[in-house]
């Protein structure tokens, strides 16, 4: 399996892989279905994907994450520092076998080298907190449950001591 960066050739392939990733997915409004691959297809037309990247394997593409950057509110960061990790898809008969775990890990260290300060994920504790995510910080997301807003630094400095509200992109707001 190649992890490697999105191309422009990508792009149906990867909006295929998010509806079916996400397709009848708990979390989801029942009155709006899938979002996810609009939300991609929003920040990408925005030039909003700091890092975008595939799994492929053989000529399958079976998963990508995206990372874009978040505003700070109240919070003297520089603009693009912070990013969101979201989404992580994975085809649905491909899940369980790591494909999200080496995106997120192979994202994270790229995103160090790339000098960002850290980054922000809404989901589940038990499976981020295994990337270093974690709840001790002082960002807040109005109107996202707190149990699963997560954070971490990545420039090496510890605990989080920001205190902001944290604002994504609007392409998120679909």
């Amino acid at each position: 399996m190649n992890i490697r960066p999105e191309t422009a050739q990508d792009t149906q392939d990867i909006a295929a892989l998010i509806l079916a990733a996400f397709h009848n997915h708990s979390h989801q409004d029942p009155a709006k279905g899938t979002t996810e691959h609009r939300i991609v297809q929003g920040l990408r037309d925005a030039g909003a994907l700091s890092l975008s990247l595939v799994a492929q394997d053989g000529e399958d593409i079976v998963g990508h994450i995206a990372f874009s950057p978040v505003d700070l509110e109240a919070a003297s960061v520089s603009p693009g520092s912070w990013l969101v990790m979201a989404p992580v898809s994975v085809a649905p008969a491909r899940q369980g076998q790591g494909i999200g775990s080496r995106l997120i890990r192979q994202g994270l260290e790229q995103l160090k080298a790339l000098d960002v300060e850290g980054v922000v994920v809404l989901g589940e504790p038990d499976y981020y907190t295994r990337f270093g995510f974690h709840h001790q910080h002082q960002l807040s997301v109005p109107g996202l449950p707190a149990g699963y807003f997560m954070a971490q630094r990545l420039d090496g400095k510890a605990p989080i001591y920001l205190q902001a509200t944290v604002n994504f992109h609007p392409a998120f707001d679909v």
